[in-house]
């Protein structure tokens, strides 16, 4: 799970950054809208918080420019511009959400919860692979009807999986997911990871295979 945070306050993103990776894997975050331009090019996000008020290019051009190169990721905007007018131009423009500062924490959490289980998962928060269930939303996993206690990298890696079921999945894309930018990635973290999490679904029969020089493959629905 990547997101992607563009927003001018050093406070106010510092808080969002804090508060969002308690429980999502990869934030990266960024100042000014010609860093956001950048970021929307070269990396592939699952969710994006916008702040419209941005130097350098506003964040309705940032828009504008992501959805152009055919960017379909959810986009939840903030903005100080509580005007209906400013609110309907940016949902016309390819916003999925809308949020005025201030804002209490809580709703914002609970907006980014409901834009990413509808950007990847067909607007339905469960995964499902044979006794194995995903909930993408409250960031649970059971096995046959029980809990399994994954961490939140584990989760990550279960959901990428998951939902590539029965296609090899490489370590880089796995990474991508589950770091920052500003977070050192471990020459054997997501092999780490990998065990751990093969360790809490083998005696349920759920297989991740090892595929020699490509990656790793969530053996199709048992």
């Amino acid at each position: 799970m990547r997101i992607l945070v563009v927003e001018d306050d050093p406070t106010l993103a510092d808080g969002l950054t804090r508060s969002l990776r308690q429980v999502y894997t990869a934030i990266d975050c960024v100042h000014d809208g010609e860093q956001a331009d950048l970021a929307l090019a070269t990396q592939n996000y699952d969710l994006v918080i916008l702040d419209l008020g941005l130097p350098k290019l506003d964040g309705v051009e940032v828009l504008k420019r992501a959805r152009r190169r055919g960017g379909t990721m959810p986009v939840l905007v903030l903005t100080a511009r509580d005007t209906l007018a400013d609110r309907v131009k940016g949902l016309d423009l390819g916003a999925d959400d809308y949020l005025t500062k201030p804002f209490d924490l809580p709703e914002l959490e609970a907006r980014v919860r409901v834009l990413i289980r509808r950007g990847q998962s067909g607007g339905s928060a469960l995964l499902t692979h044979g006794p194995l269930v995903l909930d993408t939303a409250g960031h649970r996993a059971t096995l046959n009807g029980a809990p399994v206690e994954l961490s939140a990298r584990e989760l990550g890696v279960l959901e990428v999986l998951m939902l590539w079921s029965g296609r090899v999945v490489n370590k880089e894309q796995l990474a991508e997911k589950l770091y920052g930018w500003d977070e050192e990635v471990g020459s054997n973290a997501v092999e780490v990871c990998m065990h751990r999490l093969r360790r809490k679904l083998d005696p349920a029969g759920i297989v991740i295979r090892t595929i020699r020089g490509l990656g790793y493959l969530l053996e199709k629905n048992p």
